[in-house]
Parts: C-alpha cells; sequence; structure tokens
C-alpha cells in the first residue's frame, strides 16, 4: 500500500478534473451532432432566434433542437437571451464550428469520438483476447476521414503543403509522375489531377470501397491523367517509377510500414521524394505530455490506428509512433536524405521530405 500522505486539495482538483472530462466528452457528441444536421451551418447566418425558428431553418424537429441546445447553452457554445427565450452563435465560435470556416472547422473532427465509440466492445475484447478491430467495424469511417482529409490536406495543398517540395510546383506543372499510397477515396489526388493536367497521377488503397468512390469521382471530373487501384502498399512492385509520392496520414495504420515505406524508396526515381504527412508526435511517452493534444491522438491511436494494424496481424506501430521513429525508419527504408517541416495551417501533423 501507498505510504505517501493522502493530499485531499490533490484529489478535490482530480475529481474537478474528471467532472470538467465527463462534461467535455459528453459536448464532443453534441458538437459533432451539430455539424452532422448542419445546425452549426444554420445558425451561422441567423440572427438571436428561438429554438421553433433554429429548428425550421434547419428542416429538424423542434424538441431534439431545444434539447441540444440546452447542452450548447450550458457547455458554452451558443448565446442565450433569457428575455425572449433566444438563441445566437458568436462569431467568434462560428469561425470554429462551421464548414464555412474550413479548414478550422473543429466541429468536423469530434466525429472521431463517435466514430471511435462505436467499437469499444470489440476494442475490450482485444484488450482481453488480443488482435485488432478490422476497418470493416468502422462504420462512417470513410465520410469522416474524407471530411478530415479535405480540411487538413485538401484545403492546404496547393498553397501551403506541396510548395514545401524545392521545386515541387515547377516539375509538377511541366509534368511528372505522381503516386499517392494510401489514397483512401482520392481527394488529395484528383485536387492535384486538376491543378496539374501535365502531370499523372495514380492512386493505391486496399480498401475497395475507398477506391470505388475515388474512381468515381475522377470520372464525374472528367479527368483522364489520374488512375486507381487496389493494391496492398506493403507489397509494391513499382520499382523507379515515380518522381513524387505521397502519403497522407497513411503509413503508421500499416500492417508492415517498414515494407511499406521501402517499397515507396524502390518505386522513387533517383532524384525523387517523398512527401509523408503524419502524426506530430514523441517516440517517448514523457515528452508528449507536452502535446495538448495527446490524450484525444493516443485514444483514436488506440482505438483505430495500432488496432487496425493488429487486425490483419501487422506490427501496431499506432499512431503516436513519433517523429523519432518515423525518421529512423525512414532512414532504414533506403532514405539519406529527411526533413521535417511543420505547417502554419496544420497543428495535429509533421510533414516529412524524403530523398534517397
Amino acid at each position: 500500500m501507498n505510504s505517501e500522505p493522502f493530499d485531499q486539495s490533490k484529489a478535490n482538483a482530480f475529481g474537478d478534473n474528471l467532472v470538467a472530462t465527463l462534461n467535455h466528452g459528453a459536448l464532443a457528441l453534441m458538437l459533432s451532432i451539430g455539424h452532422r444536421t448542419g445546425l452549426f451551418d444554420v445558425m451561422r447566418d441567423l440572427p438571436p432566434s428561438s429554438s421553433s425558428e433554429i429548428a425550421e431553418q434547419a428542416g429538424l424537429q423542434e424538441r431534439y433542437v431545444r434539447e441540444w441546445l440546452g447542452a450548447m447553452v450550458t457547455g458554452g457554445v451558443v448565446d442565450y437571451d433569457a428575455n425572449d427565450a433566444s438563441y445566437r452563435l458568436p462569431a467568434e465560435h462560428a469561425g470554429l464550428l462551421t464548414r464555412a470556416a474550413r479548414p478550422s472547422n473543429i466541429a468536423a473532427t469530434m466525429q472521431w469520438i463517435p466514430v471511435l465509440g462505436n467499437v469499444e466492445d470489440e476494442i475490450i475484447e482485444c484488450f482481453e483476447k488480443g488482435g485488432g478491430v478490422p476497418y470493416s467495424s468502422y462504420e462512417r469511417f470513410h465520410a469522416v476521414m474524407m471530411e478530415e482529409s479535405d480540411q487538413t490536406v485538401v484545403a492546404a495543398l496547393i498553397d501551403s503543403i506541396l510548395p514545401c517540395i524545392p521545386d515541387g510546383i515547377v516539375r509538377l506543372e511541366r509534368g511528372i509522375d505522381v503516386l499517392d499510397v494510401g489514397c483512401g477515396s482520392g481527394r488529395a489526388l484528383i485536387t492535384m489531377a486538376k491543378a496539374f493536367p501535365k502531370s499523372r497521377f495514380t492512386g493505391y488503397d486496399f480498401s475497395h470501397e475507398g477506391i470505388g468512390i475515388a474512381q468515381s469521382t475522377a470520372e464525374q471530373a472528367g479527368l483522364s491523367n489520374i488512375q486507381f487501384r487496389v493494391a496492398d502498399a506493403a507489397k509494391l512492385v513499382d520499382v523507379q517509377a515515380f518522381d513524387l509520392i505521397t502519403a497522407f496520414d497513411a503509413i503508421h495504420d500499416q500492417a508492415k510500414p517498414a515494407d511499406v515505406l521501402a517499397g515507396i524508396a524502390r518505386a522513387l526515381r533517383p532524384e525523387g521524394v517523398f512527401l509523408m504527412q503524419d502524426i506530430r508526435g514523441s517516440s517517448h511517452v514523457d515528452r508528449d505530455r507536452e502535446n495538448p493534444m495527446a490524450p484525444f491522438l493516443y485514444t483514436i491511436s488506440c482505438l483505430h490506428c495500432m488496432t487496425v494494424s493488429l487486425s490483419s496481424d501487422g506490427d501496431g506501430l499506432g499512431a503516436m509512433w513519433g517523429e523519432e521513429t518515423a525518421c529512423r525508419m525512414l532512414a532504414e527504408a533506403g532514405f539519406g536524405e529527411v526533413t521535417v517541416k511543420q505547417l502554419p495551417h496544420d497543428d495535429l501533423n509533421n510533414y516529412f521530405l524524403a530523398r534517397k
């Protein structure tokens, strides 16, 4: 038994913290609902309004809207005037909660809480028996991931991310071969294909659903310089076929990330560049205490990134593999030059530029 004296003030402070955590967890669910129902987008353009007026504008049921507004008011998200029972979304809050606020719409990110909560029973079974939870267990995964990618990658791709690559924009304009590994629904690659018609783009992903969405979107856009293929990233057969390879938030949840990185190195031409976006963390948990988003990131890792890798008999690297491990694995894969960049629009990720 611990012989240290009991500190009541420490216990009280921790209790207060737990209550705040419970409230914030509940609020995260309601913020997700506000995003999915479009309530935040509706309220952004409304003057102070009653719950009935808000519900009517949103095309929703007033009783549910009123209860949701109760959480928003008590959670400090929405202002309430008791004199006329009106609700108002402050402009300062709308700037972080609406689709018009992209890439700063944190309400979209709140969707991960219910998505991850849906697999809690399966995760607990993994704690007891081992193994992992497959992608197929995650309802709405592709929809939420597509929104997340749209904010962190697509919205900043042309103006902020690609300019990180020395002469990258110039080469893309002239025409090069580009591969996106773990392309998902293809939003980033399609954006590049539209912006740089002289370049040729290929997307690989093991998800039939994601590739299906990507192919359909590219066809609707009438793009002839892009192709998508269902492929295992750990079994790349391309050799010196690409001038630029990208991987956006895709390496850490691979079953065999070392094999993926080695395959990417082989697929690059001698002067090629590998651009890897991945979670900004340290490989040392004590240093991650300085990261204000670390609890959220470790939760996503445990309930998604790590476990989907383990479900395929993978390494279970996890989202918080950290910059140090990432740089070491890139070097082991054959990249002799690695530069790590951080961009103003993205507090969650590092951007690794790797050359052979």
